[in-house]
């Protein structure tokens, strides 16, 4: 591993030094954390993250090397890798790469050594914000400007930049078909579903509601990905010209377009939910899952409160009947889940497929199936 200073601003102007590990430049946009314990190549390809340089809370990233089983899409989204100690071995069992060797390969610049603890507890409690992480060469003056180039998360359309350009179909079983509306989900998320027997149809995040009808779908499914729910108005009109007319279900910006279609609202976080180590309760069965997350923005609960005090399932009025809260966050109180009662459709925050994280949550996927069955 050769490396060489570099350096990690925020717009704040708070620095953290350290050593560039990977490749060459530098790289800018809004600065966030992950606490998950592994999973961090399915983390750098998570359409989620496009737009933005991932900090590592685990201290030693790279353990197990890189492998083209743990893509979660075709290509690395997050700009940057941010470390307290990088690996680059590739002895493990499955390892095809070094990790900071993949990293490389693709373009992606990282850096080491850098007080983790110290930059996720400034970013908790100052809200995330934008950054970049550059060499020692770049004077501190360019690299502010450079930050300051950089367009806020919030009222960013990164969706139309991870979708796809054409449809595509997944999945040779017998069960329902599902018309994807692909904002950029994770390749773990099809599998789960055409492992089920669902025949899996990926359409691009700018297609109509009459293209998403065109095979007869059974179920729209609205995917995971980036940026901020407020800013695709083009999408939230789709999803209500579906909403009532086939069972709708959405996982992360899923969840928060559906939330808009049907007339609640959404806010930014002031660090997010990214990990998989957050505790949510499912009040339909009042089980708590531990569940992988990864998302910046939140939907308001009844009457506009961000918070929902009570373990139960609370209702909300919106323009297609009554919806209910399924799943709520113990951490912070935050929606993580509804109902539709009057339609048929439901959403959950969350990233049930667990790619990384924990499996306690895969029943979604076998609820959602069933329910499609039902309607």
């Amino acid at each position: 591993m050769i490396s060489r200073a570099g350096y990690v601003l925020l717009e704040d102007g708070t620095f953290f030094g350290g050593e560039m590990c990977a490749a060459r430049g530098h790289a800018v946009g809004e600065v966030v954390f992950t606490t998950g314990m592994s999973g961090y190549q399915e983390s750098m390809t998570d359409p989620s993250f496009a737009g933005q340089l991932l900090a590592f809370t685990y201290p030693h990233i790279g353990n197990y090397g890189a492998s083209a089983e743990a893509m979660e899409s075709e290509r690395v989204w997050a700009r940057a890798a941010i470390m307290r100690e990088a690996c680059n071995r590739e002895d493990a069992p499955g390892a095809e790469r070094g990790w900071l060797d993949w990293l490389s390969d693709c373009g992606v610049c990282a850096i080491t050594g850098v007080d983790t603890r110290a930059l996720v507890q400034h970013i908790r409690n100052a809200g995330a914000m934008r950054g970049g992480v550059f060499e020692a060469s770049v004077e501190r003056g360019a690299a502010r400007g450079l930050i300051e180039a950089e367009p806020q998360m919030a009222g960013q359309d990164l969706a139309a930049t991870v979708t796809p350009s054409e449809v595509s179909h997944h999945g040779t079983g017998d069960g329902p078909r599902i018309a994807v509306l692909d904002a950029g989900i994770k390749a773990s998320m099809v599998r789960e579903l055409a492992a089920r027997g669902a025949r899996v149809a990926l359409h691009p995040c700018t297609s109509s509601p009459e293209q998403l009808l065109t095979e007869q779908p059974d179920a729209i499914f609205l995917s995971n990905g980036p940026g901020d729910p407020a800013a695709l108005d083009y999408i939230v009109e789709t999803v209500r010209a579906l909403v009532g007319r086939t069972p709708v279900w959405g996982i992360c910006l899923g969840h928060q377009l559906l939330c808009r279609a049907v007339g609640l609202e959404t806010f930014k976080l002031p660090f997010g939910h990214r990990g998989a180590n957050h505790p949510v309760k499912d009040l339909q069965t009042g089980r708590v899952e531990i569940t992988s997350q990864n998302h910046g923005f939140a939907a308001l609960g009844p009457g506009g409160a961000r918070t929902i005090d009570a373990d139960e399932p609370v209702r909300w009025e919106t323009d297609f009947g009554s919806a209910a809260l399924s799943h709520v966050n113990l951490y912070d109180r935050t929606v993580e889940g509804l109902e539709l009662l009057d339609v048929p459709g439901g959403t959950v925050q969350y990233h049930p497929e667990a790619g990384p994280g924990p499996h306690d949550s895969m029943y979604l996927f076998d609820r959602f199936l069933q329910r499609i069955a039902a309607s």
